[in-house]
């Protein structure tokens, strides 16, 4: 019974998007984090305009392909397109709810 419920839980946080979208800035930093589950974890500063201290954003990237095309954008203004999950029981899949799925150079 317990193993069922587990097995519903999971699929129902990791099998259901809660929101969608793209947040906009510059990634401050993106690791590979973690003993046994290695996940890629980064910071992207959303700055609106000169001045602005901006605010920082916590993500995490499931896929590899992904995370090296954030790392060559470095530097560089990126749209980053992220679904969001709420309640994802482990930090084997990542450290956040936000999961960042494609990313775009913006300037």
């Amino acid at each position: 019974m317990s193993v069922a419920l587990v097995g519903l839980c999971l699929w129902t946080t990791v099998g259901f998007t809660y929101s969608r979208g793209e947040r906009v800035g510059f990634v401050r930093k993106l690791s590979d984090r973690g003993w046994a589950c290695k996940t890629h974890e980064g910071t992207l500063a959303m700055v609106v305009g000169p001045g602005d201290v901006g605010r920082l954003w916590e993500f995490s990237v499931r896929d590899k392909a992904v995370a090296d095309q954030i790392d060559a954008l470095s530097g560089h203004r990126v749209a980053l397109r992220y679904e969001q999950y709420k309640g994802v029981p482990a930090t084997c899949v990542g450290e956040t709810e936000y999961f960042v799925v494609g990313v775009r150079q913006v300037d």
